[in-house]
């Protein structure tokens, strides 16, 4: 790419990768982002990627499962809040009501923990 270009998320097309779940991505050259719906009882099971990943939650609730090398924990995440995923730390997420996130991926990657058959 090598010209700006100007999106409009409404305009993009819309997907499904599991039940649940609507999904629009712009995807750049170095960074991805998402624009997430999740329906409440959503659930992704654990799962780890080389991608960098930073759930923005900017409506709604989920508890997301950690597998640390302090330790598993369970933390919820609130509209407002932003919940930053190093690279390979194994995640889980289970949507406790209606969210909308934005999720920023880096680097680019056309698959993610909710695309089948990662």
């Amino acid at each position: 790419m090598t010209t700006a270009q100007l999106l409009t998320l409404r305009d993009l097309p819309t997907d499904h990768p599991m039940p649940l779940i609507s999904r629009q991505r712009v995807i750049g050259e170095q960074m991805m982002i998402s624009r997430v719906v999740l329906e409440p009882g959503f659930e992704v099971p654990v799962h780890h990627h080389e991608n960098e990943q930073m759930v923005v939650m900017l409506t709604g609730r989920a508890e997301f499962d950690l597998e640390e090398p302090a330790g598993a924990r369970t933390v919820e995440v609130q509209g407002g809040q932003v919940l930053l995923l190093p690279s390979n730390v194994p995640h889980g997420c289970r949507a406790i009501e209606r969210c909308e996130i934005l999720d920023l991926f880096s680097p680019v990657s056309e698959k993610t923990g909710i695309d089948a058959k990662d």
